[in-house]
């Protein structure tokens, strides 16, 4: 073969590479390009800690496909794909005798800094039982217990005891105590489009520490978090009754008063949404009747967009400490126009391996005599 005619086959050679090329990165740029089996299986099977034929996995699935679908009848465009989620019993454990704030204010009180409360807070913190109600005044308490911290004092002290373990769990500390499927369900929605929002009755502050360490925190800004709200102050200007007689200048602190403003549950729940959204979401996740009304929010048909709600049920009484009824409770959420999830049936795991349910639910507190509340 001639030199020429050498040089023209590697012409055809090189343009006709060039033409393959150009269509691979044409296919990859449509997102239809060619992928590792391991790639196409991810994409193939979303939501794979979640078990199927139980109904969740396939309704949230469907909805997903149905609102992000270009030219579907049920489109939605990225700006108003807004999910809203309960934290506690929602994404992580609250079903052990007590949970993470009101926890971390036992230990405050009784065991990290006695010497900061007053023996009216510590009979308090001593008090609190199996069956406790988590209401306003206990939130009070709370508010009470932290006075004259700042906000970054406050926030290393959430991460703080994040770090300790619970006893009702082997292997587990505060902050470990996500459920692994809720938090596969999360970052799939975040993936596809959707604006993650964590809307919870513990405080504000205290929900973004908790957040902020979490396996959550890459898909939920910090002004994404919405809480119960502690009252704040500049320091030094606590007992003056307007923000306005005063300026914030450079090296100011802003400091908990102890004073309380709102527990974010029941209608609170989507007066807030509305406040710092500014639009109805449309998909809510919770666990309890306190969060009824951001599900129904979410779900009102004035809703101009397809919404669903969907409610966490916690009838899984080996991998977890559930004891509620799935029957009753998913007749009655169903009845409500919620989707309910079982914790039993619908995941496929719980928590990470090695974290599993201690051989007592409740442990009570050890309480050092000398720290012990006056009588």
């Amino acid at each position: 073969m001639s030199t020429e005619k050498k040089l023209k086959l590697w012409r055809c050679v090189a343009v006709i590479a060039l033409c393959a090329l150009l269509i691979i990165s044409a296919l990859y740029a449509a997102g239809i390009g060619w992928k590792t089996p391991e790639a196409a299986k991810t994409e193939a099977a979303p939501l794979s800690l979640w078990n199927e034929g139980y109904g969740a996995k396939q309704s949230l699935i469907d909805y997903v496909t149905a609102v992000t679908t270009e030219g579907g009848k049920d489109f939605i465009q990225e700006k108003d794909r807004i999910a809203v989620f309960d934290m506690d019993g929602t994404l992580t454990c609250e079903t052990y005798y007590t949970y993470y704030d009101t926890m971390m204010f036992i230990e405050y009180c009784l065991a990290d800094h006695p010497e900061r409360v007053s023996d009216e807070l510590k009979e308090v913190a001593a008090s609190i039982k199996p069956g406790y109600l988590a209401d306003e005044t206990l939130a009070r308490n709370f508010a009470k217990a932290y006075a004259g911290m700042t906000m970054e004092e406050f926030s290393a002290y959430v991460e703080e005891f994040g770090r300790k373990h619970t006893q009702s769990f082997e292997n587990m500390r505060y902050i470990d105590n996500f459920y692994l499927p809720m938090v596969e369900l999360v970052e799939y929605l975040y993936d596809n489009g959707f604006e993650i929002w964590v809307i919870s009755g513990t405080e504000r502050t205290t929900t973004r520490a908790i957040v902020a360490n979490s396996p959550i925190k890459d898909y939920v800004l910090p002004e994404h978090v919405i809480g119960t709200d502690f009252e704040v102050k500049q320091k030094g200007h606590e007992d003056e009754p307007s923000n306005m007689d005063f300026k914030y200048e450079n090296g100011d602190e802003l400091v908990l008063t102890g004073g309380f403003i709102q527990k974010n549950l029941n209608a609170n729940k989507s007066i807030y949404i509305e406040r710092e959204i500014g639009q109805r979401p449309v998909l809510a996740f919770g666990n309890s009747g306190s969060d009824t009304s951001m599900m129904n929010y979410t779900i009102d048909a004035r809703n101009p967009y397809l919404a669903q709600a969907y409610m966490v049920v916690a009838d899984d009484p080996f991998r977890e400490w559930g004891k509620q009824n799935w029957d009753t409770k998913s007749a009655e959420y169903i009845a409500k126009g919620y989707i309910p999830i079982s914790m039993k049936s619908d995941f496929a795991v719980i928590y990470p391996d090695g974290v599993v349910t201690a051989e007592e639910q409740y442990v009570p507190f050890d309480l050092p005599e000398e720290l012990a509340p006056a009588a």
